[in-house]
């Protein structure tokens, strides 16, 4: 049994620390810097992560490639099969016009302004669609719809992918929290009523934001009430939904509370009439097919009835296989926790990827689509996705390689010891281990139980720093390289996730500092908000 080591280099933190944090440094610098391909930049990373766990902390080479190989496999299912299966529903309702439909209803039924169009699609449907399957899909269908209404690439990914940030930690049906509780043995109930008093205020916050630094300040102030009603009614049904109904339910419900008011509310209220917010309606009119606005609609409701069935139902633990990874499970001993390291892998034929195929089949009866269209789709989606595929089975592999290798606790250890300020910082453990495996989901494994241990070390609450971890993943979504890659998968912007990444990063930055900040109030000061 390999045991972890802490502190190989120098026998030191500081240095240890350093080495550590190289494959993740080098991650930032290509996609930031460099500007190079996601893929690139975490293959480069992988490469790093390699060479400094089998030279520095002694990792050996069977066990590191093995790790490797259990994360990409992890990636590709089911995280990767949720993602192809969510864009050919996509292509299904390209090739049989409901997309074009969901289109031109929007412009049919809401006001010719493109920062309340930015609110509506980029941040309540995208919410629905995050609360349906995540892993990166909302990014790539919200941001095509809105480059179709006449926004540019960059503009329209980059803002749903800070759009994303309010639903992601209840994405998937809840998927985070279930897995966030797994891995810390605390409640989930008491784990989803924390994210739920900490995300709301950052759903409440983002439409003045995203306006704000999209339309700039004043052009925001003009359309104010609807950015009211969009974000207070999306952050009041998530923290009820999260704190008294079912955890599991908290994005579908908020996303479906927040489009319905929205849009009730635009049917009173109207902004003035801003030409230079403007869509080019002959332009899109130019593309109006046959089909009904509201026929637009049929994907979208099929597939949310389906996985919320499927869900309620329990049909994805239907053939549920748990399997011990070989060589890997109980090969690595955890020198922190004082235990061995299991390495399992939990297979679902029938997950969440496969209830969206199953959206996607029906959709295709409902609408007509040739068996040969049905097949084009697939090939379609298979071509778009590859790249993004290739992105992501690396980049969760590099966060296995560091979690079995021990680079993982040794950051964990190194940002535990700034003591006192933990809770500040605990949101920048969550958003690394997000931008490292792509997922919220991943990233409560990755780090959700390091949280509760440095909370107790440090006599802070274990339940609000799990949770944190939670939220602050949340921030990091935006820039991993996983939701950007499947982000482009649809644009011309594909290879160019570094532009994209260069966009998201500051505000990547900026809303985690704030979250540290509510997390230091809400040890400290505002204690009353931590469930008990």
């Amino acid at each position: 049994m390999f045991h972890q080591l802490l502190t190989p280099i120098g026998n030191a933190l500081l240095p240890s620390f350093i080495v550590a944090a190289l494959p993740i440094i080098v991650v930032l610098v290509l996609l930031g810097w460099a500007r190079r391909p996601a893929w690139q930049a975490s293959l480069a990373g992988l490469i790093v992560g390699l060479l400094v766990a089998i030279f520095g902390w002694q990792f050996p080479v069977g066990l590191a490639i093995n790790s490797v190989v259990a994360g990409a496999v992890f990636a590709c299912w089911p995280v990767m099969w949720i993602v192809f299966a969510a864009i050919l529903l996509y292509n299904i309702a390209l090739k049989s016009g409901r997309f074009a439909a969901f289109r031109m209803w929007m412009i049919d039924n809401l006001p010719n302004d493109r920062r309340i169009v930015l609110v509506v699609i980029g941040f309540s449907f995208g919410a629905l669609l995050e609360g349906i399957s995540g892993f990166g899909t909302p990014i790539a269908i919200t941001s095509s719809l809105l480059i179709l209404l006449g926004f540019p690439t960059l503009e329209a990914l980059t803002f749903t992918l800070i759009f994303n940030t309010a639903p992601v930690a209840f994405g998937a049906l809840g998927v985070p929290i279930t897995v966030l509780g797994a891995v810390t043995h605390l409640p989930t109930d008491a784990l989803a009523k924390m994210v739920g008093r900490q995300l709301p205020f950052f759903a409440l916050l983002l439409p003045f934001y995203v306006i704000a630094v999209y339309a700039g300040f004043r052009n925001m102030v003009r359309v104010w009430p609807v950015l009211l009603v969009s974000g207070a009614s999306f952050a009041l049904t998530q923290f009820v939904t999260s704190n008294y109904i079912s955890y599991s339910l908290t994005d579908v419900l908020s996303s479906l509370v927040s489009l319905i008011l929205t849009i009730g509310f635009l049917r009173v209220w109207r902004p003035a009439v801003d030409p230079q917010f403007a869509i080019n309606v002959d332009r899109v009119n130019e593309v109006r097919g046959k089909v009904s606005g509201v026929q637009g609609w049929v994907p979208w409701l099929i597939v949310a009835a389906v996985v919320i069935l499927w869900t309620i139902a329990k049909v994805f633990l239907i053939g549920d296989v748990k399997i011990p990874w070989p060589g890997l499970d109980k090969a690595v001993f955890i020198t922190l926790y004082n235990t061995p390291y299991s390495a399992v892998w939990d297979f679902q034929p029938l997950a969440t990827g496969t209830a969206i195929l199953v959206a996607a089949i029906i959709t295709s009866f409902v609408v007509g689509l040739p068996v040969n269209e049905f097949g084009r789709a697939i090939v379609d989606t298979w071509v778009q996705t590859r790249i993004a595929i290739l992105t992501v089975a690396t980049i969760v592999g590099l966060a296995y390689l560091m979690n079995y290798s021990g680079l993982n606790y040794t950051l964990g250890l190194g940002v535990a010891s700034v003591g006192a300020f933990f809770p500040l910082v605990s949101a920048f453990l969550g958003w690394v281990a997000v931008f490292l495996s792509g997922s919220d989901t991943s990233g409560n494994a990755l780090f959700g139980n390091l949280q509760v241990v440095a909370a107790n070390q440090l006599n802070l609450n274990p339940v609000l720093m799990a949770a944190t971890n939670s939220s602050g993943g949340v921030m990091g979504k935006m820039i991993s390289p996983q939701n950007i890659a499947t982000g482009v998968a649809t644009t011309e912007l594909k290879g160019k996730e570094g532009v994209v990444f260069a966009k998201t990063f500051k505000h990547s930055i900026l809303l985690t500092i704030v979250l540290g900040i509510l997390v230091w109030l809400q040890q400290n000061v505002l204690t009353g908000m931590i469930p008990h």
